[in-house]
């Protein structure tokens, strides 16, 4: 009977996967079709759970407006970068295959409710979102092509951080980015930053902290270095919210928070100040 036991509990677990989402805040089970029905939004706490960069597109932009830009952008493997798990070539092309894309952001233009934007959608199944050479290299031509034509532009970011198999050349990412960001502050045309969970290491330490108006998810988890290293480091206890929206916003590092379900209409009413 113990092949009989085994192959139950295998599908006992493969039913929980696919019928329920467990929030990551509240440990609540949904129903999947709930969850998915509610914007990846938990109904018992309002935790905003990831979606993908296409589901971000399709819940911002008008339908049929956005064009892609840069998506033949690609990771390089300049440092040849092999660990215990494998080549970073390897994981890379893995992640390809399995989200669709081929980079962790998504750059394009097009129009929130009529109204003319270029965007970054930071995605995190692509190698946790972090910021890789190719990364920076499409946001900085995607804030090139907004300075270019004069439209506002938006990144949502969803980030771990900067990607480590590339080493210095991720840092570089950081300032690289910054620079692009500062060329549209000179030109008064506005920046965007839309703050997901989590948005954490070298992307909030660059363009995810410099909007003209930063706006976050509710719960996100919004910090530089983590908890446990802070605490280790300052040798003190932090407050349970610590690196969270809510509580970013208590002390005035993001100036908004806004659900997933209202951010179009919300970014949309800031850009017809900017059309005025």
């Amino acid at each position: 009977m113990a092949w009989y036991v085994k192959k139950d509990i295998a599908e006992t677990k493969h039913v929980r996967k696919t019928l329920w989402v467990k929030c990551k805040r509240c440990s609540s089970h949904i129903y999947e079709s709930e969850w998915k029905k509610n914007l990846n939004v938990c109904p018992n706490c309002n935790f905003h759970g990831s979606i993908t960069s296409k589901e971000r597109i399709e819940l911002t932009f008008d339908k049929n407006t956005f064009k892609e830009l840069y998506a033949n952008i690609s990771p390089l493997d300049s440092l040849k970068f092999v660990d215990l798990k494998g080549s970073y070539k390897d994981k890379y092309e893995a992640n390809k295959k399995k989200s669709g894309i081929n980079e962790a952001v998504v750059t394009g233009h097009g129009k929130i409710n009529g109204i003319k934007a270029v965007a970054a959608v930071m995605d995190f199944r692509f190698l946790g979102g972090s910021l890789g050479s190719g990364t920076g290299e499409k946001i900085l031509r995607a804030a090139n092509y907004a300075l270019k034509n004069k439209i506002p532009y938006i990144i949502f970011s969803e980030s771990g951080g900067a990607r480590m198999q590339e080493g210095v050349l991720s840092l570089m990412q950081m300032a690289k980015t910054c620079s692009g960001i500062a060329l549209l502050n000179k030109s008064n045309i506005p920046f965007i930053s839309v703050l997901a969970n989590p948005t954490t290491g070298g992307v909030t330490a660059s363009y995810a902290m410099m909007g003209d108006i930063n706006i976050a998810e509710p719960y996100a988890v919004i910090g530089f270095a983590g908890r446990r290293v802070i605490e280790q480091t300052i040798g003190e206890k932090l407050p349970d919210d610590f690196q969270t929206a809510e509580y970013l916003l208590d002390h005035g590092f993001v100036d908004t928070i806004v659900n997933r379900k209202d951010m179009k209409d919300y970014l949309s009413n800031i850009l017809s100040y900017y059309n005025r």
